[in-house]
């Protein structure tokens, strides 16, 4: 029998979900997008919030809707060998490819780099990140509460400083709205929806699934209406809380071009506007705090997936593949977090429609009883034409591709060419199913008569 369970414990969930959200990394793209957007920020925003607060949420509630207690078995609807390729691939881009480097980048933006001279090289981030990377990945060869110490004091300094940097920039903006940039000139909405990929949050939110069903189920509930009840209630107050500080970031970021003028990436518009408001003790404590919360992510993160590929391949120990994931992002890091930033657009580009897809084919499986058949279908299409989005982010332009996708996929020019081809792979596929059922009942009333 269900326990009933406090709204307390609701509230603590959804501040817990929101926290796993908030991450340092996703503190740096807000701004960078006010900064760019300039006249056009509420809009830019509002494509933003869909993708880097929406779609998370959607995420988690989609996996907890699943009923599945781990990512393999949710992802392995249409196929195994798709469940276990997109596992493998969701776990490194959230790992070693991009997450668990950037938190170092980040760390080093904002914590050492406004301390260093413009022609200071590249060997003080190599340094950092081998220091940066040895603590995370001594950490995580060794668990300990420090880490959980670590997290549940710097969170609440950390917010509390972010809030009151951004309820002053809001109070006492720094300049006025600038012209956006070129890139935000037209399709305003739709660049900010793609700018929410660079969170990662869609593709981390199954992993954050696993953690809210195993919190919800150790208090005592146990039926899946209940524990979607108290999930959809956890999810909007996180969701709440990531639109109000992700939109006042935005417009931290967007007021202060005047003064400070454009910068490289979000990491230093926010290390500039502390040191705007606060001088050079603020600029110091932001570091400190942003750089130990990167690191308690990195060990969150290097825990997370070193446990996974364990599972995938138990003949590998935790421990090498900790050393391993931890060697990588060291390498990883040291390209810079533009290069990064960079790097990662086009993959995202390509992964984040199949992701969104899994969400609304999982909300919607009932209505085709979860046919195989509709998930291959609309997975295929949808990653046909992602792809295609992902190589043109990459500079890598087929223009006999991108000429017959403009002229027959509606919203292509807008990365959205992938939602009709979704759609009708997904029929198709339920279409096939149906015959082929048909088919074979039928072979099996003609074998029966038979004999």
């Amino acid at each position: 029998m269900s326990q009933k369970i406090p709204f307390s414990f609701i509230i603590i969930l959804g501040f817990m979900l929101f926290a796993l959200f908030f991450g340092a990394g996703n503190l740096i793209f807000p701004p960078m997008l006010g900064q760019s957007a300039g006249t056009n920020v509420w809009i830019a925003n509002a494509g933003f919030l869909v993708t880097g607060v929406g779609l998370p949420l959607l995420g988690v509630t989609a996996f907890v809707f699943s009923g599945k207690d781990d990512l393999l078995s949710f992802t392995s609807h249409a196929h195994p060998l798709f469940g276990i390729v997109f596992t493998v691939v969701l776990y490194l881009a959230i790992g070693p490819f991009f997450a668990i480097p950037r938190a170092g980048n980040v760390s080093f933006v904002i914590g050492v780099k406004p301390f260093l001279s413009n022609h200071a090289g590249s060997i003080p981030l190599f340094i950092f990140t081998i220091l940066f990377f040895t603590i995370a990945c001594f950490l995580s060869l060794n668990p300990t509460k420090i880490v959980n110490i670590i997290g549940k004091i710097l969170t609440p300094i950390k917010l509390t400083f972010i809030g009151t940097l951004v309820v002053i920039a809001v109070i006492h903006p720094i300049g006025n709205f600038q012209a956006p940039s070129r890139d935000y000139t037209a399709n305003v909405f739709f660049k900010g929806f793609q700018e929410g990929y660079l969170t990662l949050d869609a593709l981390v939110a199954f992993v954050f699934g696993i953690i809210i069903v195993n919190a919800v189920k150790d208090k005592g509930a146990n039926t899946k209406k209940q524990i979607m009840t108290i999930c959809a209630k956890a999810t909007l107050i996180a969701a709440t809380l990531l639109a109000l500080i992700y939109t006042a970031l935005s417009y931290m970021g967007a007021s202060s071009v005047e003064k400070l003028g454009r910068l490289d990436n979000g990491a230093e518009v926010l290390a500039k506007v502390s040191d705007y408001y606060f001088g050079s003790y603020g600029e110091i404590l932001l570091g400190l705090m942003i750089t130990v919360a990167c690191l308690t992510t990195s060990v969150g993160l290097i825990t997370a997936c070193s446990s996974f590929f364990h599972k995938l391949f138990p003949n590998i120990s935790y421990k090498k593949f900790a050393i391993i994931l931890s060697v990588f992002s060291t390498i990883v890091a040291n390209i810079g977090l533009n290069a990064l930033i960079a790097i990662s657009i086009p993959v995202l580009q390509t992964l984040y429609p199949i992701a969104i897809c899994l969400i609304f084919l999982t909300f919607l499986q009932s209505t085709f009883n979860g046919r195989s058949e509709v998930y291959q279908g609309s997975l295929i299409l949808t990653f046909f034409v992602s792809l295609f989005d992902g190589l043109n982010a990459a500079g890598i332009q087929i223009e006999v591709i991108n000429n017959f996708f403009t002229r027959f996929l509606p919203m292509y020019n807008i990365g959205l060419g992938w939602l009709l081809p979704a759609i009708a792979g997904g029929l198709c596929g339920y279409i096939f199913s149906v015959l082929r059922k048909k088919k074979l009942s039928s072979r099996v009333i003609r074998l029966n008569n038979d004999h």
